[in-house]
């Protein structure tokens, strides 16, 4: 009879309510222990953290230090606490926006898929606030623009994952909200799976709860995408400048030859360097240089001929501008390029030793 993996609530917590004490409640019949981390909340919480430690374990920052600081600050605890047993860690937010029986199918999600994290998916329909809803759509499409990975729920807060992911989530690099959208940009960089499974989308006076700042942490959340993307970006950067001087220096030839000759040349100068920062930096690759340069040539080749080929379409039977018709292509072949590198090229093989947490 296979034992099913105990299930602790980690609940970071700041200047919470009373909701957080019935939540706590809550948790202890589901049959789940509850570990709480006063984040910096200071003296006007006193009383309700002091009530809650009938309920769950309580740790404290002095000062606030962040919710990925606080989630830490419980993995840290549980790494030490629950050393040598199986448990599933369910992330809940503090303000009542989960229900307890939804962090119970998490939990049981987890247990079933160890190796996968369990996001909860929360359905935006109804009286979702505005600013909820457009900043979920907003983040999902930047995200798998990034990725490649479709994730409907890029903001939730309802996640579990096994205990024995629980060294690579203390190792994920943030310290406030950008915390949680690291957590997916490396799990879709390693191939960890992400499961979703659907939950309640509860919103209590309008998310008034929310320590967020839409601007501040918005901004510390976009900043880690584009650190994610920044080779992709530097690698079109450069191949444009080149394809800008190139297209300038060969005007002369006519577009039928400038065109497709700024193309080719540029590419060969910027796929060189992208072949080396997407090996180490990106996809933290092992695996031997001579196969992995040899499928990258391939790829690029390919890719080249496709790129060349549309771009001069665009311009010669579409009449399109070339320096837009540059970016248009360039964006179809990026998407492409990048996931065969993925899943191909760079791909992770199970047991491959990390090399870096971001």
């Amino acid at each position: 009879m296979t034992v099913r993996p105990i299930g602790i609530a980690l609940i970071p917590a700041y200047q919470p309510s009373q909701l957080l004490l019935e939540l706590l409640k809550e948790v202890r019949a589901a049959g789940m222990t509850a570990l709480v981390i006063d984040d910096g909340s200071g003296s006007k919480s006193h009383s309700i953290f002091l009530a809650a430690k009938e309920y769950a374990t309580v740790l404290t920052h002095e000062r606030n230090l962040g919710k990925g600081r606080a989630i830490k600050t419980g993995l840290s605890y549980l790494k030490e606490r629950f050393c040598g047993q199986k448990y599933v860690v369910v992330t809940m937010d503090a303000d009542g926006q989960h229900r307890v029986d939804d962090a119970k199918r998490v939990w049981e999600a987890a247990a079933r898929n160890p190796k996968a994290l369990i996001l909860g998916r929360r359905r935006f329909e109804g009286e979702v606030p505005a600013r909820s809803r457009f900043g979920n759509a907003a983040t999902r499409f930047v995200y798998q623009l990034a990725t490649g990975v479709p994730v409907t729920d890029t903001q939730t807060g309802l996640r579990a994952f096994h205990g024995n992911l629980l060294p690579r989530m203390l190792s994920i690099p943030g310290e406030r909200y950008e915390y949680e959208m690291n957590v997916l940009l490396i799990c879709a960089k390693e191939g960890i799976a992400m499961e979703e499974i659907s939950i309640a989308t509860v919103y209590l006076n309008h998310n008034d709860s929310s320590h967020f700042n839409t601007l501040r942490d918005s901004f510390r959340v976009y900043r880690e995408i584009l650190k994610f993307t920044a080779s992709s970006i530097l690698g079109f950067l450069l191949d444009f400048l080149l394809y800008n001087l190139l297209l300038a220096a060969t005007v002369g030839l006519g577009s039928r030859i400038s065109i497709p000759l700024s193309n080719v040349l540029a590419r060969f100068c910027s796929a060189g360097a992208n072949y080396a920062v997407n090996r180490r930096l990106v996809f933290h690759s092992s695996c031997r240089m001579g196969k992995s340069l040899l499928q990258y040539v391939l790829l690029a080749a390919v890719i080249l001929c496709g790129n060349t080929l549309v771009l001069s379409l665009f311009t010669a039977a579409f009449g399109v501008d070339p320096v837009w018709a540059k970016v248009v292509t360039e964006f179809v072949f990026f998407l492409l390029g990048r996931a065969v590198q993925k899943r191909l090229i760079f791909r992770r093989h199970e047991g491959q030793k990390e090399t870096g947490s971001s």
